[in-house]
């Protein structure tokens, strides 16, 4: 018998055997007409033991039983029989510990996904302009090639290495977005400051391309400058990317007791229905994206928003153009 192996209940029915013994022998001197009933008494009382602890003993098999099948990757959740008692405590807090283990565990997988998924997307958006950076190489290595026309590679090639940079640094940005090891300041701005602060390396392009920046703005806003700056200026470069030359981009924004709040709208295409759901996520491309797009400027914009108590969502304009509306939350004291 497999309960009788068990040295701990071996030990309890002898206790009780012995405790017994020592009961029948002294009824039998002080009264023999009990020995009977003391005898049956005594013998009921082991019994009853020996089932009790057979219950419990069988109870804690199918619990390791349950916990073995559960290492060896068996997709078995334990049911807690809700009974009263330390093993019922026992088995639920066993239960728990599962369940946050097997979470874990998913996230764990989830993240080994994610990873490779962005490995491989990271190594398609650099392999693109590396290709490009190597045919220009070969163009440039051919002899008796004409001034002008080694300018223009060059200044090709100029690009595509800033593009590079700038795709790298992104990255880098958002690797300690994802890790946490970002600290963000939090420090008062007036809103045009902010705005202008974010607009100014992005003047230079919006003249070439014909386009008019419209600034209105009151009020103030708590945070990291230099990171708000960064989330700003790519959400505009966004709008800049998708306005027809002679479009205008409008920003507008203002403060009350619950939020600041900063409003960026273009005049352009606007974002397709589809693309709407998915326009911060990272390397996503809408259809109207063009080929220099990395699909990670608008996944860094949200990011930095988001880690600062904001909020930050994309719209179609009724009159046409899209529509960004960032809200930075105040705290509540």
């Amino acid at each position: 018998m497999k309960l009788l192996r068990n040295t701990e209940v071996l030990r309890g029915i002898l206790f009780l055997a012995a405790v017994s013994a020592a009961a029948v022998i002294y009824s039998f001197y002080a009264d023999v007409s009990s020995v009977i009933f003391i005898s049956v008494l005594c013998l009921a009382f082991i019994v009853i033991h020996i089932f009790i602890t057979w219950k419990r003993y069988r109870r804690i098999s199918s619990l390791a039983s349950d916990i073995d099948s559960i290492l060896h990757g068996n997709d078995h959740i334990m049911r807690s029989s809700y009974d009263e008692g330390e093993l019922a405590v026992l088995e639920c807090e066993i239960y728990k510990m599962i369940v946050c283990l097997r979470e874990q565990r998913q996230r764990l997988m989830n993240d080994k996904i994610y990873l490779a998924d962005s490995i491989a997307d990271i190594s398609h958006q650099i392999r693109t302009p590396l290709t490009s950076i190597n045919i220009i190489v070969q163009l440039l290595s051919k002899p008796g090639l004409d001034d002008d026309r080694r300018f223009r590679l060059c200044f090709e090639l100029r690009q595509l290495l800033s593009r590079i940079d700038w795709l790298i640094t992104s990255l880098l940005k958002i690797s300690k977005l994802d890790a946490g090891t970002i600290t963000f300041n939090r420090e008062k701005i007036s809103l045009l400051e902010l705005i202008e602060k974010s607009c100014a390396p992005l003047l230079v392009s919006i003249d070439l391309r014909e386009q008019t920046l419209d600034i209105k703005a009151s009020g103030n806003v708590s945070g990291d400058i230099a990171w708000n700056c960064e989330a700003i200026g790519n959400i505009v470069k966004n709008c800049t990317e998708h306005t027809p030359a002679g479009g205008t981009i409008s920003i507008t924004a203002e403060e009350n007791p619950l939020f600041s709040e900063i409003c960026i709208c273009d005049n352009g295409s606007g974002i397709a229905e589809d693309d709407l759901p998915h326009i911060f996520e990272r390397f996503y491309k809408g259809e109207n994206s063009d080929e220099s797009s990395f699909g990670i400027g608008l996944n860094l914009a949200r990011m930095i928003i988001t880690n600062q108590n904001g909020t930050v969502k994309a719209e179609n304009r009724l009159s046409g153009g899209a529509k960004f509306i960032i809200r930075f939350y105040k705290e509540i004291i």
